[in-house]
């Protein structure tokens, strides 16, 4: 399963809008003021908000489309084992979920391969996307193929969503082992908590500001305006298979051992290493959550 079902803003949101970020592939726009299609957006023809399964279908396209780059080198026969191994590589974390990481000493890894026409990835090589990003393939669902203590920080944005609980504590033990002491890990997902409270306000700020964020992204035509759909999109659409609030998410991490971690909530864009912050994406700041799991024995 795709970890990057969640379709991205098809192109630049107008001027001035939060986090407007170009990009590639995703649906045809829609004209922000109005909802309705743009311009040549029939690509929304067949889009039905209350067809989970249909849906799928189309974000699985939208995941092949930013999945495609323009060139592929690769730059390693084998992924990175121990922290030596990175080092010499130029990486000082993992950001999982990511094709293509903005982090300047990052690797990216996805379930999903990336695609040009001439070359594609496989699982196994470390690869240099596009003449820049690292990427390799791993399926998290697997113990990652990584030494103990191998890696600084590891960085995960609306990931743990798309997996069973099972398969999240897994990752998550994983992720404890290959942390190094003072290791930093940072979790973004949506948050329930948020989307209870919006189905209970009787005013829907919450609800009526994501719809808004969608629609001046131009992620779909415009959602319905029940509150009931609401709160059931986050838990069927977009690939999800489990929903967290801050104690769902503090109960994995204990499940996967992170007993002597330091666990706290952050706020977007802020953490122990504002390197790893910074990866927090503004199209997503609305609904998310954050955590931080701080191994102990380091200098943080």
């Amino acid at each position: 399963m795709a970890t990057t079902a969640e379709p991205a803003p098809a192109v630049a949101a107008p001027a001035g809008a939060e986090g407007a970020e170009p990009e590639t592939g995703g649906p045809a726009p829609v004209e922000p003021e109005t909802g309705g299609p743009a311009p040549g957006g029939d690509l929304f023809a067949e889009w039905d908000w209350e067809d989970p399964a249909g849906l799928e279908v189309r974000t699985d396209a939208f995941t092949e489309n930013l999945a495609r780059c323009e060139s592929i080198e690769a730059v390693r026969p084998e992924v990175p084992y121990t922290y030596q191994d990175f080092e010499q590589l130029g990486v000082t974390g993992i950001e999982f979920a990511a094709f293509r990481t903005r982090h300047p000493h990052g690797l990216g890894t996805d379930l999903v391969g990336l695609h040009s026409d001439e070359d594609a990835t496989r699982p196994g090589p470390v690869y240099r996307i596009d003449g820049a990003a690292l990427f390799t393939q791993l399926d998290i669902g697997r113990p990652l193929p990584f030494a103990d203590h191998s890696v600084d920080w590891v960085y995960a944005e609306h990931l743990i969503e798309h997996v069973p609980l099972g398969t999240a504590v897994h990752w998550l033990a994983e992720v404890r082992r290959i942390l190094r002491p003072g290791g930093v890990l940072r979790l973004t997902t949506p948050d329930l908590a948020r989307y209870i409270d919006g189905y209970l306000d009787g005013r829907e700020h919450f609800f009526r500001r994501h719809r808004r964020r969608l629609r001046t992204m131009r992620v779909g035509p415009p959602m319905p305006e029940r509150r009931a759909f609401m709160l059931n999109q986050i838990f069927y659409h977009f690939g999800h298979r489990w929903i967290y609030d801050e104690a769902e998410l503090r109960h994995v991490l204990d499940r996967a051992g992170y007993h002597e971690f330091a666990v706290a909530r952050r706020e977007f864009q802020t953490g122990t290493r504002p390197d790893v912050a910074d990866l927090d994406t503004a199209f997503r700041k609305d609904e998310s959550i954050y955590l931080e799991a701080v191994a102990p024995g380091g200098p943080h």
